[in-house]
C-alpha cells in the first residue's frame, strides 16, 4: 500500500465521540487524510480489533492505510495495514515477523541517540516529535521545536511524519522542517466538521 504521511489522523476515543469514532475516520477521509492510525490506550484487544475490522471496512478502496498504535496482536488479528509503535512498545524485528514484508511499520523517535539506534531495514516511517507539548500524552519527552525537527528529519533515512500539537497553521512550518506530514488528533477529532477540519491542511 502507498504511505503517503501528508495529513496522518491519530484517533482519540474521547475527542470522537460527537459523531463516533467510525463517522469522524469517514469524513476526515473525505477531507484529505491520506493515513488513519487507530489509538485507543483504554479499550481491550478485542474491542479494538473490532474497531479496526470496522475501520479497515470503511476506508477499503479509499487507499488510506490503517495503522494500529502499539498493539501488534491486534494489527495481526484485524488485518490492519501496518503497526506505529513506541520506543517502550516492543521490538521492530519481532513486530516485523509477525506483520509480515508487506505491512506498514512506523517508530516513534525522540531524539538523535534514539535515531541512531532505528533499525532501517524493517521499518517504513519514523514519527518524530513532539513539536510541541500535548494534552494528549502527559509523559512525552521534551517539545523539539521546528530546529529539532529539522535536525531529525535531516539525520533520518526514512520517511517522516511530524507530531505533537501540531495544527493547520504549522505545515508550512512543517514542510519547511522536511518532514513528509504531520501527525494531529485534537485538530480533527472532536470537531464540529472533521471533514471541514482536515481540508484546512491543505489551505
Amino acid at each position: 500500500m502507498r504511505l503517503d504521511l501528508s495529513l496522518y489522523l491519530v484517533t482519540d476515543p474521547g475527542l470522537c465521540t460527537g459523531h463516533g469514532l467510525l463517522e469522524t475516520v469517514v469524513a476526515a477521509v473525505r477531507g484529505g487524510v491520506t493515513v488513519v492510525q487507530l489509538r485507543d490506550k483504554h479499550a481491550s484487544d478485542d474491542e479494538m480489533i473490532d474497531q479496526a475490522r470496522r475501520l479497515k471496512a470503511a476506508l477499503a478502496g479509499s487507499g488510506v492505510p490503517l495503522i494500529i498504535n502499539d498493539r501488534l496482536a491486534v494489527a495481526v488479528e484485524s488485518g490492519a495495514d501496518g503497526l506505529h509503535i513506541g520506543q517502550d512498545d516492543g521490538d521492530v524485528a519481532a513486530a516485523r515477523t509477525m506483520l509480515g514484508e508487506q505491512a506498514l511499520l512506523g517508530l516513534s523517535v525522540q531524539t538523535p541517540t534514539q535515531l541512531a539506534r532505528v533499525d532501517i531495514a524493517r521499518l517504513d516511517y519514523l514519527g518524530l516529535g513532539p513539536v510541541f507539548a500535548t494534552p494528549s500524552k502527559h509523559d512525552h519527552a521534551e517539545p523539539l521545536g521546528f530546529e529539532g525537527l529539522a535536525a531529525l528529519v535531516a539525520a533520518s533515512a526514512l520517511p517522516t511524519v511530524a507530531i505533537g500539537g501540531l495544527k493547520a497553521e504549522h505545515v508550512a512550518a512543517v514542510r519547511e522542517a522536511g518532514a513528509g506530514g504531520l501527525a494531529v488528533i485534537s485538530a480533527i477529532c472532536g470537531r464540529p466538521d472533521p471533514e471541514a477540519a482536515a481540508r484546512i491542511f491543505f489551505g
